[in-house]
């Protein structure tokens, strides 16, 4: 393995050394260790879309100066990091005949009563700035600091700064009760399990079931679930759970009108009323083709319209105001972005559209406030009817006895018209969206078109987006999965009007990050999953490791040159599963299903007869690790159809077999469905997150009977049996 380096004459120009100086990385090592280096008009565009200047050799030097005053007008850094039970220093910009003093404010108010230490440079370091020279104290924070978010002020001389001080704990604590016995669970997509009540499109009132039954029929820990993030406020809403319009909120189509406290205080006519709406759709339950995200919103939005203006008992007024006071000005941006989408439609990228003509504090918002007041409000309603559904779904399933409950899944971004950036554009980069540079599997790249959260700001804010973010997914769930976790490493910025080769490495602050999920963690006693697939740098996973987040292994991908690694050899800090929403179920595997999809799709860059050949090689490796394990006979190879269900529960045997801490089981091979839910590199091409659960012979399975089907519940002995 050999590449090479960056030369000592690169690494000195002033254009490598601006965009390093911003986290920005002017080389990166690819897939196969082929080794690139980022052109200036890259670096040029990224370090613009940053806020900084670098068209020529006078502005490199501007921004520089620029980032340097930055630096040394400040004693210390807007956010600062402490990891509990250890001491650990903050570096303070001093003169040299100053002597700095720092007290810590503690998130109660409370002012802590230990003592900062001061450890003086021998100023050799001292370096001129402002007529002055300015050289780095140490002040020493004791190791007793409380686990929480402070606030750190430092003074010296007649100067003096604030910080947000995230005192972290060192690790995420891995609930004794699940290190003893390893807990497993189910991995399904909500929105495609419906019951005889939904509305064409699984809701919370489902996830309620779904939990409960899952616990009580087949003694399940946990359901992970799609992520919930908000959606459009009309249609046509996006299927996509990761493309969200904001990662603060739910998404309120989830919602289950009948479930509503106020639904009992109906009228008999507005009763009639929202019955007929739901008979209207409620046929759309037995499709088993194709869901109809539309068709169900179409319906269930004046039925959630009756309910609101029906009104709400002195109390329950009392909570909904303390809902909104509690998420304030968030919930006011999004909720006006939903009214400006419900009235002025939907956002586009030209630049006459609303979203670009006008911000959040622009008069003619305010004036579309004022006109629909009633209209802002639902929108809050309809978070606040979401955050109870989500919370009682969560409290059924802790009361059933499940150990973790929801598994929540938090998307990498959010769309680039949405909520999140139309309500503070100043957290996210301004040019660029997030993606991947060329590899094996894409060889053009990929563009998410999600813009990324700008770092400096997050530092700059002591990381309160993220954090505030990270405590609404835990307020009702055990466990969170990240998505692309290796974002919070590095993220690959993509400059607009730009291929997704012609991108560059951002770097993250991955302690503070990682730090914050261990907080969050921790306070919820909750369980952080890292999707870590594909091609992740050893230090990435030895960090997550170190911090106690969980890695994933996928069955199929446990490969060696060619070779399926044995089980007994996974790495046991992970969850395991067979597939993952991006590939095929078990059933759809054994019958090359996703071969001949990518194929129908003209995805294939090779021909269909080759790579059909080598998806037979691949699988009969698989096979042939199964047997000698002793899960599957090898006689049944001779009809794998044949015996569909004894290998793929031979698949799932193989996983209990594994050290890994958490087992995730598909509901999808729970009752032999065999068509893929996302299938990547296609939008309209094919249905992606609109495939209808079904069984083996087609037919759809509802949330009645899915915890009872045959196939599932000898499954579930399997996990029984084997775990």
């Amino acid at each position: 393995m050999v590449h090479k380096t960056e030369s000592d004459f690169r690494q000195s120009r002033p254009l490598i050394r601006l965009a390093k100086s911003l986290g920005i990385s002017s080389s990166y090592v690819g897939q196969s260790h082929d080794y690139h280096e980022i052109s200036d008009e890259v670096l040029i565009s990224v370090i613009g879309s940053m806020g900084y200047d670098a068209s020529s050799d006078e502005k490199i030097r501007e921004s520089s100066r620029r980032i340097r005053a930055q630096e040394y007008s400040r004693l210390i850094p807007h956010t600062v990091l402490h990891v509990q039970g250890a001491e650990s220093t903050v570096q303070v910009n001093t003169t040299m005949l100053e002597s700095p003093t720092g007290t810590i404010t503690l998130e109660d108010g409370r002012t802590f009563g230990g003592r900062l230490r001061v450890e003086a440079g021998d100023g050799s370091a001292a370096v001129p700035f402002q007529n002055t020279f300015i050289t780095k104290t140490s002040l020493v924070l004791p190791v007793d600091i409380p686990v929480g978010y402070h606030r750190l002020t430092v003074k010296a001389g007649k100067s003096s700064s604030e910080a947000t001080l995230i005192c972290a704990p060192k690790r995420i604590p891995l609930d004794r009760d699940l290190e003893l016995t390893r807990p497993w669970g189910w991995m399904a997509q909500l929105y495609s399990i419906r019951s005889g009540e939904s509305w064409g499109i699984g809701d919370f009132a489902d996830l309620s079931r779904l939990l409960v039954d899952a616990k009580r029929k087949t003694g399940a820990d946990f359901m992970m679930i799609n992520p919930l993030h908000a959606s459009e406020p009309v249609t046509p809403l996006t299927p996509s759970p990761y493309l969200p319009s904001s990662r603060n909120f739910l998404n309120f189509t989830y919602i289950h009108p009948e479930t509503i406290e106020e639904y009992s205080l109906l009228g008999q006519e507005s009763v009639d009323k929202i019955s007929k709406l739901h008979d209207s759709v409620k046929e759309l339950n037995a499709n088993s083709e194709l869901l109809d995200r539309d068709a169900m919103w179409h319906a269930k939005m004046p039925a959630l319209w009756t309910v609101f203006k029906a009104g709400r008992t002195f109390e329950r007024q009392q909570q909904f105001d303390a809902f909104r006071t509690r998420r304030g000005a968030e919930l006011t941006a999004y909720a006006t972005w939903c009214l400006a989408y419900d009235k002025w439609g939907e956002p586009t990228h030209d630049n006459s559209s609303w979203i670009h003509a006008f911000d959040i504090d622009s008069p003619e918002v305010h004036k579309l406030c004022s006109q629909y007041p009633d209209t802002l409000s639902f929108y809050e309603w309809l978070e606040w009817i979401a955050d109870e559904q989500f919370e009682a779904a969560q409290r059924n399933a802790k009361a059933a006895g499940m150990r973790i409950g929801i598994m929540a899944d938090l998307a990498v971004g959010v769309h680039s018209l949405g909520s999140d950036v139309w309500g503070n554009p100043e957290r996210y980069a301004r040019g660029a969206t997030v993606g991947a540079p060329p590899d094996y599997f894409n060889q053009q790249g990929q563009n998410w078109s999600q813009p990324p959260f700008e770092p400096h700001n997050l530092a700059e804010t002591g990381y309160k987006v993220y954090r505030e973010m990270i405590h609404s997914m835990f307020a009702h769930a055990g466990a969170l999965r990240i998505d692309h976790i290796l974002g919070l490493f590095r993220l690959w910025w993509i400059p607009s009007g730009r291929g997704s080769q012609d991108g560059a490495y951002v770097n993250y602050d991955p302690a503070v990050m990682l730090g914050i999920l261990a907080i969050e963690a921790q306070r919820a006693n909750g369980v952080v999953v890292g999707e870590d697939l594909g091609i992740v740098p050893d230090y990435v996973r030895e960090s997550l490791k170190s911090h106690g987040i969980l890695g994933c292994v996928v069955e199929w991908f446990e490969q060696r040159d060619g070779t399926f690694v044995e089980p007994k050899d996974w790495t046991a800090s992970a969850v395991a599963s067979l597939n993952t929403h991006d590939m095929p179920p078990a059933a759809g595997y054994l019958r090359f299903e996703h071969v001949r999809l990518r194929d129908s799709l003209h995805l294939l860059t090779e021909p269909l007869d080759q790579v059909m050949a080598a998806a037979r090689i691949e699988q009969r490796s698989l096979m042939n690790v199964l047997v000698e394990g002793g899960w599957i006979k090898r006689e049944w190879l001779t009809d794998i159809r044949g015996h569909e269900q004894d290998i793929v529960e031979g698949q799932y045997k193989a996983l209990c077999a594994s050290p890994c801490k958490l087992l995730a089981v598909s509901i999808a091979d729970g009752v032999g469905e065999g068509r893929t839910q996302n299938q990547p590199g296609t939008n309209n091409e094919y249905p992606n997150w609109r495939i209808p659960l079904a069984d083996s012979n087609g037919d759809v399975v509802p949330v009645e009977e899915l915890f009872i089907h045959q196939r599932l519940q000898s499954l579930t002995h399997v996990m029984h049996r084997h775990c």
